[in-house]
């Protein structure tokens, strides 16, 4: 006799293969941190490949992050970078702030990073409590312009500390600080003298975060949510799902792992600008998505980690500055093998039917 599968059962099958499926996802990045390790003790990683590491992992967090958005909540973000933004200048005012108070340079990078992934997560919350109501494209329109007017607003930004406290000032205001005094973020020049705190060890903590943060969502009752509603809005609101709080807490989660991402990124450097955060760098980390394969968060780690290193180890090629165009080829060879049913076909002959939980591989 053949054994019927309950309900549960199956649910208890899906589960076990969303958690072999992140499982693999932390060996992954375990394997390549220690490979990186080794490889650095005996000295043969080049001077500029290790200069990348601690973005290549910001750029992996931000990937896993907006999959979190497009891929399994279904909505369209194309100010990304705006909360890395957000993230980067807190982060890097925090650390300075906190210079004389935590003398402990991974306690003061962590304040700084938690302190830029809660201003990541307002930003999200700004952007996502009014816009989240609405349907179709809206979200990609103000989520361009938020991370617009984020760019423009740190160029124009004064602030500083001295011995009569913090100040800050906007435009071509007056900005009082004694001759004692540190200037933070100094407008158009952004922010200068920072002490960079940043370590491959600490991209590395900040993935297994992401990982388990996101993956842990997804697999959980509120990521069936999601997943629903990016599947079929009024079905999910037919049942009783909550759209605007289920909806928040993917946008937010995302945006605040974006803004952790920024602060890392910022104390990776002795100076900072807002232009490092500009619409292209919120296109470059979608394309990371899309080629990774939306959803799959496998898939965005290989990407990110790929299309970022390779077109910065071929500039001594000078070929570099045409990665967004080898970016849009592949994007285009990419929707042309995916629309392919003959293709698809093939793929599916080759490739085991997978069914469970999205958003794992």
């Amino acid at each position: 006799m053949e054994k019927k599968l309950t309900g549960s059962t199956l649910n208890q099958r899906k589960l076990s293969r969303a958690a072999l499926n992140g499982f693999i996802n932390y060996g992954i990045v375990i394997a390549a941190y220690l490979l990186i390790q080794y490889l650095l003790s005996a000295g043969k990683v080049s001077n500029s490949l290790q200069s990348l590491l601690v973005p290549t992992c910001c750029y992996i967090v931000m990937a896993v992050s907006l999959n979190l958005t497009v891929g399994i909540l279904g909505e369209l973000s194309l100010g990304h970078a705006g909360f890395m933004s957000l993230g980067a200048f807190t982060g890097i005012t925090v650390s300075i702030l906190l210079q004389n108070a935590i003398p402990m340079t991974p306690v003061r990078l962590a304040v700084s990073m938690i302190a830029g992934a809660a201003a990541g997560a307002l930003g999200g919350v700004i952007v996502g409590v009014p816009v989240l109501r609405l349907q179709g494209d809206y979200l990609a329109i103000v989520t361009l312009a938020f991370g617009q007017i984020i760019q423009n607003i740190i160029m124009v930004l004064y602030v500083g500390v001295d011995e009569n406290g913090f100040h800050i000032t906007a435009g071509s205001g007056r900005f009082d600080i004694s001759a004692d005094g540190t200037t933070i973020i100094k407008g158009p020049m952004g922010a200068v003298g920072v002490t960079k705190l940043a370590s491959f060890t600490a991209g590395f903590v900040l993935i297994l975060v992401t990982l388990l943060v996101v993956q842990n969502l997804v697999n959980s009752r509120s990521g069936r949510a999601i997943m629903a509603l990016r599947d079929n809005r009024i079905a999910a609101e037919s049942v009783g799902i909550n759209v605007i709080k289920y909806k928040l807490m993917a946008f937010v989660t995302s945006a605040a792992l974006a803004g952790a991402a920024g602060a890392l990124f910022g104390l990776n450097y002795s100076s900072t600008v807002a232009s490092k955060f500009s619409f292209n760098t919120s296109i470059q980390v979608l394309v990371f998505v899309v080629l990774g394969g939306l959803g799959s968060i496998r898939g965005s780690i290989i990407a990110a980690a790929l299309l970022y290193v390779l077109p910065e180890q071929l500039r001594q090629f000078n070929i570099a500055d045409y990665r967004m165009l080898v970016y849009a080829v592949v994007l285009i060879l990419v929707m042309l093998v995916t629309n392919n049913a003959q293709l698809k076909a093939l793929v599916g002959r080759v490739l085991p039917k997978r069914k469970g939980v999205a958003g794992n591989g």
